[in-house]
């Protein structure tokens, strides 16, 4: 009777995910249509701050300075103490008439992550601008940009009057690696996140994509501005929440804009993963505990039930198993994968599961959050 009753709750979190949260397994929020150009584009800067992005700075900016916008664009990059020659690669890619900035600095000062403080100093420079600008587009060193990709970010924001409007990053998924992970992480950040709450400006639900987040200039100044987040390790949620108060937001999914950032093999995903994953939970013990819980009742136990049990216990777990690997397909579908990753699922959630433990060990052993050299072991969560 107890295997019976753990498939039956198994089923219905299966019945209240696909009918209930948002269909954030739809992947249908994107940003396909493109929205009339405004009669006057508004000025634009790009802000991106890069620390040892040697391998892909010029590839950004190049995309950046190529955009087919009519209105006035510039881009800032601000060079964190790197040790690769990051500025340089990102000086030669300028040539086209469009202003190309820059700055190189050390790193952060105390109470701030080395991202959040090189977009202060980047936003900074922009608002010195003439004129200043009514947008920033906030975005990685390892982001290109299709031509018309600030066209339409900037159509969108306008027509919506977002003041913050984001792209989730289309991710690198070539690897066994990238293909076992990238669409289940995207999967479930929609899951934690659904886009249409967070897109609806009565739902509390707020995230961004912080490869690329258009931000109104005025909107920005209304937070407090970049410091308002300083040391939030989750920078992009944080800054999603912050703005939400002023004003409402956007995110989807895109093609218009991609990230080049290689993931070869698992250790380097296990690294991406684990850098935030206890942040995201605030660095609760108890929230660490019953997420583990919850995944394990969520995504291990239908296939466990549906391979060991018998009877009913079994065809209720079969049940949500085939309902978990079909929720799986659109994200498949939207990367190109086989629809057969979708019964892989439950040992890919596992493997997330025990990043997330990981984070925990790191965090506790004052790991958390390193990245490129540096520790922000003091670093906020997303509240």
């Amino acid at each position: 009777m107890l295997n019976v009753a753990i498939a039956a709750l198994c089923l219905a979190l299966w019945v209240y995910l696909i009918a209930a949260r948002g269909r954030f397994w739809m992947a249908a929020v994107r940003d396909q249509a493109r929205t009339p150009d405004p009669a006057q584009p508004p000025p634009v800067t790009a802000v991106i701050p890069a620390r040892n992005e040697a391998d892909f700075i010029a590839a950004s900016v190049g995309s950046l300075l190529k955009q087919d916008y009519a209105g006035p664009l510039a881009v800032i990059v601000v060079d964190d103490d790197s040790s690769d020659g990051t500025a340089d690669k990102a000086r030669a890619a300028a040539g086209s008439e469009r202003p190309l900035m820059v700055l190189s600095g050390e790193g952060p000062p105390p109470g701030w992550t080395g991202k959040l403080w090189s977009l202060q100093r980047g936003v900074d420079a922009a608002g010195r601008h003439s004129p200043p600008p009514e947008y920033i587009l906030l975005t990685d060193a390892d982001i290109v940009h299709a031509p018309d990709s600030v066209s339409s970010l900037v159509a969108r924001a306008r027509a919506g009057g977002t003041v913050l409007t984001s792209l989730m990053a289309k991710l690198r998924c070539e690897s066994l690696a990238e293909r076992s992970h990238v669409p289940a992480f995207v999967y479930f950040f929609e899951m934690l996140f659904p886009f249409r709450r967070v897109n609806r400006p009565d739902a509390a639900t707020a995230a961004a994509a912080g490869g690329c987040m258009l931000v109104r200039a005025d909107a920005l100044r209304a937070i407090g501005g970049i410091a308002s987040v300083r040391n939030a390790l989750i920078d992009d949620c944080a800054l999603a929440r912050k703005l939400k108060s002023v004003g409402p937001i956007w995110l989807g999914l895109t093609d218009r804009v991609s990230s080049l950032r290689p993931y070869a093999g698992f250790a380097e995903v296990r690294q991406m993963v684990s850098r935030s994953a206890y942040a995201q939970l605030g660095y609760s013990p108890w929230l660490l505990a019953a997420t583990t819980a919850g995944m394990a009742l969520v995504f291990l136990a239908p296939p466990l039930l549906a391979v060991f049990a018998d009877g009913l216990a079994r065809w209720l777990g079969l049940t949500a198993w085939l309902l978990m690997a079909l929720s799986f397909q659109p994200m498949l579908r939207f990367y190109r994968l086989s629809p057969l990753w979708g019964a892989a699922l439950p040992g890919i959630a596992f493997l997330y599961m025990l990043y997330t433990l990981d984070s925990a060990y790191r965090h506790m052993r004052r790991r958390g959050g390193e990245w490129k050299g540096r520790v922000h072991a003091n670093a906020t969560s997303l509240q």
